[in-house]
């Protein structure tokens, strides 16, 4: 496996591996989720290529870039079991030299939901992974479901800038009580632990809810009621899932969305609903 953290370097490296090339952008601390992305890439391409990065760009500055865990070595390891032909581990000042200032405008899908929690925070991935796009130049692009508005975000970007890049999908991994596999997951304390997977348990709630007929009003309060109390819920909806627009009921190729915060930790959870 080749690792590469300078811009020219990468490019030639990319440029002469065999075709299909499959990409998994990732900021590291990698678990089993994002090994799931490498193992659909592998499947599906000649050449599998990973990035290493944490971006600066989609941290607020009440949030926890200082502290995201990093262990390079460590994942470059996984990354060498899982069959990964080339790391691209950048630094911040390869991505962002001095004077940096163009950045991606994702327009109104970006706006709600995770974009109105953390404003600013799809302009930051929109612009590192179009950066990213243009250094390693693959054939199909491997993202997880878990992101639900972030893939959303991106196949729109990918389609609005005609990247030639396929975009590919990849269901969420879960612990077998239902929690959605997460880098933060390791800020969880014992108890916390103990109470994420209610998150999941009130996504289904909600479509259950909606599903029987019950209006949303009184579906979500009953959803809400599955959350550990001593969670705080940021948002939980159903959505469109191309454009994010709020639905009044569950339909084919929707999202149950939402996402709580458990002490200090905030996690992220979805249901898609296959069309």
């Amino acid at each position: 496996m080749q690792v590469v953290d300078a811009i020219l370097p990468a490019r030639a490296a990319f440029g002469a591996v065999p075709r299909p090339l499959g990409f998994v952008p990732t900021m590291g601390a990698l678990h089993r989720g994002h090994l799931e992305l490498v193992r659909a890439a592998r499947a599906s391409c000649r050449t599998v290529a990973v990035s290493l990065f944490v971006n600066p760009l989609q941290f607020g500055p009440d949030e926890d870039f200082a502290r995201y865990p990093r262990d390079l070595a460590g994942d470059c390891r996984q990354l060498e079991e899982a069959g990964v032909d080339l790391v691209f581990a950048p630094e911040r000042e390869t991505m962002y030299p001095p004077g940096f200032s163009t950045s991606v405008d994702v327009g109104e899908i970006g706006a709600r939901y995770e974009g109105a929690v953390r404003p600013g925070h799809f302009r930051g991935v929109a612009t590192v992974v179009l950066k990213l796009l243009n250094v390693v130049r693959p054939d199909a692009l491997f993202l997880g479901q878990k992101d639900a508005q972030q893939t959303a975000v991106l196949r729109r970007m990918v389609r609005d800038l005609d990247l030639d890049v396929r975009v590919e999908i990849v269901p969420t991994v879960r612990e077998a009580d239902g929690l959605a596999l997460s880098s933060r997951n390791a800020y969880l304390s014992v108890a916390q632990r103990a109470a994420a997977p209610t998150l999941q348990r009130a996504l289904r709630e909600l479509y259950a809810a909606l599903a029987r007929g019950d209006g949303k009003e009184n579906a979500v309060r009953a959803a809400r009621g599955l959350l550990d109390p001593a969670a705080t819920l940021d948002y939980l909806d159903v959505v469109d899932a191309d454009t994010f627009e709020p639905l009044d009921a569950p339909r084919a190729g929707a999202f149950v969305v939402g996402a709580a915060r458990f002490g200090q930790t905030r996690l992220l959870d979805n249901i898609w609903l296959p069309a």
